[in-house]
């Protein structure tokens, strides 16, 4: 049968980016057309998953997917299907500059109470947070600065700005202490770099005043805040980089649509594979 798409004036990458199929998952279709295939099921199944976690799952999270499907199937058989299918994530790691809020000691640097030991089995207790920088479409920057939770990676509070003033950190601060006087049963600490916003008198004072322990990374010691870090690198490969640079608003809504995503829908393998609010909800009800 001839299966090919060469209306006059198309071309066939131009078709598949409209319809949304990957190349290779088109030659597969066409090389495979009338041959009966026993996985042909399964691999709908692992088309419409790759589709629905927005090309930003591998083989190890599908598998994940499936066995929550009540597929009992090896990662490995899903590597070979994936591969088979061309379904592979779009999305290029590179380097950005590192927004750098470090401006010397201009106020209280506090001492690293974490020393990197970034796990808990306890809600609110260690929270980090830090500022990263984006570029958009023209000579416009977007700013972000989330709150995170070790306990199971959940972005707890976050905030969005054209500039990287004060109030960048102060905002998501205040929405955090509402969740901590409502759910926390031990005393948090929240742990930063050294940048100018952190070591502010409005900072300092708003977590004293709520009996909140302040936390700070070594000078130039990315490694003492590594699971902001990865957080970052995290959003940036799976929705950032890649991309044509978009307007400040079209990537301030990708930017709060990916945090949702992450924290409802997005899988953890050190949490069983749910996501952290699945992991919150369920960790609450078992203790209930």
């Amino acid at each position: 049968m001839a299966f090919e798409l060469k209306e006059e004036g198309f071309r066939l990458k131009d078709i598949l980016l409209v319809v949304d199929i990957p190349e290779a998952t088109y030659h597969y279709h066409v090389k495979s057309f009338g041959r009966k295939d026993s996985d042909k099921e399964l691999k709908e199944i692992i088309i419409d998953l790759f589709k629905k976690f927005h090309e930003r799952y591998g083989n190890k999270r599908i598998t994940n997917e499936l066995k929550k499907l009540g597929h009992q199937i090896n990662h490995k058989k899903v590597y070979r299907i994936m591969r088979e299918l061309g379904l592979k994530c779009v999305k290029f790691m590179r380097k950005s500059r590192k927004y750098n809020s470090y401006k010397g000691k201009v106020g209280k640097v506090a001492k690293n109470r974490l020393s990197r030991r970034f796990s808990t089995p306890i809600p609110l207790q260690k929270l980090v947070t830090d500022i990263t920088e984006f570029k958009c479409l023209g000579e416009e920057k977007l700013y972000l600065n989330p709150i995170l939770d070790l306990y199971n990676g959940e972005i707890i509070a976050f905030e969005i700005k054209k500039r990287p003033t004060l109030d960048l950190v102060m905002k998501p601060l205040e929405e955090t202490i509402e969740i901590i006087k409502n759910g926390a049963t031990y005393r948090t600490t929240i742990h930063s770099d050294q940048g100018w916003h952190y070591q502010h008198n409005q900072w300092v004072r708003t977590l004293k005043e709520n009996r909140i322990f302040q936390s700070m990374s070594r000078k130039a010691t990315c490694a003492d805040n590594a699971s902001m870090e990865n957080f970052f690198g995290i959003l940036k490969q799976e929705m950032y980089y890649g991309e044509e640079l978009v307007s400040y608003e079209e990537l301030k809504r990708r930017i709060e649509e990916y945090i949702f995503w992450y924290n409802h829908e997005r899988s953890k393998e050190k949490l069983a594979g749910l996501s952290p609010v699945e992991y919150r909800t369920q960790s609450s009800q078992s203790a209930a």
